[in-house]
């Protein structure tokens, strides 16, 4: 920690941790002291703790914490910081996510405001990794280095992180929202799957190139997963941001917030119809406060090269693994004579002693922009090679040149039962099994990279197994009086070889530990019956198309109860008996309906609101003002017994039972067109002020009410 700091509210910031994520890791300090005194709710505090990082694990007293590293980027200082912050706050690992994050575990509640702070000395933020905000902003990990693209995505990605962190539109969403960048039309970043997603695209206009993006929304995964819709074919890049605001406040007001598995975008926009939705997207680009926003293609930070440019000829420690690693993992970049090295991280997971030894080797040999990849990986570039083998001998010592990146024996898996509240049997149990079996009876899966096979420990996808060619979500089954760890098995998603998206279907569940069985099974029947070449899902629908139920009778016999053992009563990875313990889900803050709790945050937010007037913010100001509005409606119609669900649907009840019952008086007999005007006018100071002055008086009118209410009871 550096020595050169300022002592606030008890902690020693550096000069280089922002004003703003100073007051954020004060104010969490704060409210774990609030929760721990018993002055804060809990699911108030559980809400607000989510959006700064820190979730809640399988395991009781100890929190997980998610690093929010846009587009997977991290420095080498970055890692080695991550590494020493494991070994003093939680368990020496650090587990790489399929979002692009870093994950740390087993950290105790009272120190994630210290871990916070000692991650933003070397510039890395918790906030909004959790929670209802907009999430880690991924893209192709290949971004800047990729042959096939038209331009480098990632200062556009940087630019949106910048832009909706601590923004006052998307701080309470009703769910979390994902967008994602891809390099191009392949979509290797998944743009099919989230909220937006963009793909890079240029056209000629008068002799000039311009850059813009094809845009995807309203895509998810989960229990329900949905293909996004193809909204755009060329956006320019300057409407990038403008959109994705108008887009983020429709979600905002119109978005489920009752019925959290309904919650999402992609129920919106099914629900209304994704023309009406877009229409509800240009009427508000009105009220949006940047019209353009001008990206800085210079925004990412410049790259550093090697700190070693001449190599001294080195012999591969194994030179049959070495050429493997070469053909499956190394390929050449855009920039001719550099090499990028994608290295398998094993079930996402580094230990921080190794981690900081990496570190070494990247500064060495590659340049100082490592990427997370989405597949849990990692990926090293502007490698000479002459330079291959040298690197390969160090990454062999500590188990990171293992051949097949994202390839059939690359498996994503989610951590499952290992820590999740949600897991219900173990994916990584089973990725593990049966990536030793692919390697031992079908060693040149390391080169296949048209079967990806993808694992989660429960329906919610964290593992993405509804785009695997080959898909498993976790289980149980009953048989008599006991319980058994089961997987669904799904086949034919993912990316096709145009860089269209397609769901899984599914086709039935076996024991957990049948399983490699299955995959065995359906990878000899595609060898036997899939013609030269033939894409694995195009064969999975051919064989469909013939016969329906082909693939559910082709396993069937797995499923048979009457030929259990006793093994199949213990999931894989475990030892004792399977037992289902399912716990209380964070994916997304939780609703809190006490009326009192609910008008103490309508006047934080109206605080939050004139503070953002003062710093001459007005659209953001005008923003928090109508957050205020919504909250003190729910305030007051939750005690009136009247369930509250969408913020239109708040804003119109209140009206309906209230304001037209003339038990509330508003000024010009519509609460509606009080709260809503804001997205009908231009973003002024002299509108924000009326507005800001009408909600202040609108949140007085709350209180008086509230307060008779608790007299006449």
């Amino acid at each position: 920690m550096s020595n050169n700091t300022q002592e606030t509210a008890g902690f020693n910031f550096a000069p280089q941790v922002s004003a703003a994520a100073q007051a954020d890791i004060v104010e969490l300090s704060t409210k774990i002291k609030g929760f721990r005194d018993n002055t804060i709710d809990s699911e108030k505090f559980r809400s607000f703790r989510l959006t700064r990082g820190v979730y809640g694990q399988r395991q009781e007293g100890v929190q997980m914490i998610r690093i929010k590293l846009p587009y997977g980027k991290v420095t080498t200082d970055q890692i080695i910081r991550i590494a020493d912050i494991s070994d003093k706050y939680g368990s020496s690992n650090l587990h790489l996510t399929t979002r692009q994050d870093i994950q740390l575990h087993y950290v105790k509640l009272e120190n994630a405001p210290l871990v916070w702070n000692e991650l933003e000395e070397v510039g890395v933020t918790l906030r909004e990794a959790c929670g209802n905000a907009v999430r880690n902003i991924t893209a192709s990990y290949t971004a800047g280095v990729d042959p096939n693209e038209p331009f480098d995505v990632s200062p556009y990605a940087h630019s949106m992180f910048e832009y909706f962190l601590r923004n006052p539109i998307c701080q309470d969403m009703g769910r979390k929202f994902k967008i994602s960048f891809s390099t191009s039309e392949a979509d290797t970043a998944f743009g099919f799957i989230h909220d937006l997603g963009f793909i890079p695209r240029v056209k000629t206009v008068n002799g000039k190139e311009v850059r813009g993006f094809k845009v995807l929304l309203a895509g998810g995964l989960g229990a329900q997963p949905f293909v996004a819709h193809n909204v755009h074919e060329f956006l320019e890049e300057d409407q990038l941001i403008p959109f994705s605001t108008a887009v983020i406040r429709v979600f905002d007001r119109f978005g489920e917030r009752s019925k959290r598995h309904k919650a999402r975008l992609k129920y919106l926009v099914n629900g209304i119809g994704v023309e009406a939705f877009m229409e509800h997207v240009a009427k508000e680009r009105i009220a949006i406060k940047d019209k353009s926003v001008v990206i800085d293609r210079n925004r990412v930070d410049e790259i550093i090269l090697p700190a070693v440019t001449s190599f001294t000829e080195a012999t591969p420690v194994d030179a049959v693994k070495f050429e493997r690693f070469v053909k499956a993992n190394v390929f050449e970049q855009k920039q001719k004579g550099y090499f990028g090295v994608q290295l398998k991280q094993h079930l996402g997971d580094l230990k921080s002693d190794k981690a900081r030894v990496f570190a070494a080797i990247v500064k060495k040999y590659a340049s100082d922009d490592v990427r997370i990849t989405v597949n849990q990986g990692w990926l090293l570039k502007f490698v000479k090679k002459e330079a291959l083998p040298a690197l390969f001998n160090e990454l062999n010592e500590i188990g990171l040149a293992e051949p097949g990146f994202d390839s059939m024996a690359d498996i994503t898996a989610c951590p499952g039962t290992d820590t999740c509240n949600l897991g219900i049997s173990s994916s990584t149990g089973l990725s593990v099994e049966i990536e030793k079996m692919l390697l031992e009876e079908f060693p040149d899966t390391v080169f296949n990279k048209n079967i990806k096979i993808k694992i989660s420990g429960c329906m919610n996808a964290c593992g993405q197994h509804t785009i695997g060619n080959i898909g498993f979500h976790g289980m149980s089954i009953k048989n008599g009086t006991n319980v058994l760890p089961a997987m669904q098995v799904m086949l034919g998603g993912g990316l096709e070889p145009d860089g269209t998206g397609t769901i899984a279907d599914k086709i039935l569940k076996l024991p957990t530990r049948r399983c490699v069985e299955a995959v065995r099974e359906i990878l000899t029947d595609y060898d036997t019956n899939a013609t030269e070449g033939e894409y694995f899902n195009d064969y999975y629908r051919r064989q469909v198309a013939a016969e329906k139920m082909y693939f559910y009778k082709l396993l069937k016999p797995l499923s048979d109860l009457e030929t259990l053992t006793e093994l199949d009563y213990i999931d894989l990875g475990h030892d004792e008996k399977y037992v289902t313990e399912v716990g209380v889900g964070e994916c997304a803050g939780v609703m809190i309906d006490l009326v009192g709790t609910l008008i103490l945050d309508t006047e934080e937010k109206l605080k939050w609101s004139k503070r953002l007037q003062q710093n001459a913010t007005p659209a953001d100001a005008i923003y928090a003002a109508y957050a205020t509005y919504v909250c003190g409606a729910k305030a007051i119609l939750t005690g009136e017994g009247v369930a509250c669900n969408t913020q239109i649907a708040m804003i119109n009840d209140f009206d309906k039972h209230l304001v037209s019952t003339n038990k509330f008086s508003i000024a010009g007999g519509s609460f509606a067109s009080q709260v809503l005007c804001m997205s009908e006018h231009e973003p002024t100071k002299e509108f924000a002020d009326k507005y800001i002055a009408d909600t202040e008086q609108f949140v007085q009118q709350i209180k008086t009410y509230r307060a008779a209410a608790l007299v006449t009871v």
